[in-house]
């Protein structure tokens, strides 16, 4: 009788511990692929974009204004299709107020297309 209780006890051990086994695998996976979705479909903040592009031009010199739409627009170029913010920077060079007009992927915040807007 005592062989046969030990036997339960080892049986419900190894149960327990291969169920904890596998509950902590499918929560990380679970865990990694909740991670990766999150981080491809999180979408940055119009001003935290204008923020990091404002800084970037900052580098060369001051600037005398900015501005960003705060709707985002889908864009499909090529192989590229995100949604995107666009916005524009002006700063004095050589003694004129010249603009730049930018286009922004709103989930990396990386700088798609940048110009010179021509008066």
């Amino acid at each position: 009788m005592f062989h046969k209780k030990q036997k339960t006890k080892e049986v419900y051990h190894y149960g327990l511990t291969t169920g904890l086994g596998i509950g902590l695998a499918l929560g990380a996976v679970a865990g990694a692929l909740v991670t990766k979705w999150y981080n491809d479909n999180k979408v940055l903040s119009a001003d935290d974009i204008l923020e990091q592009v404002k800084s970037d031009f900052l580098q060369d010199g001051p600037i005398e204004g900015s501005w960003i739409h705060f709707k985002k627009e889908p864009l499909d170029k090529f192989a590229i299709k995100t949604d995107v913010y666009t916005g524009g920077i002006s700063r004095i060079e050589e003694g004129q107020l010249v603009q730049y007009e930018f286009t922004a992927d709103a989930h990396t915040g990386s700088i798609i297309d940048i110009h010179k807007i021509e008066n």
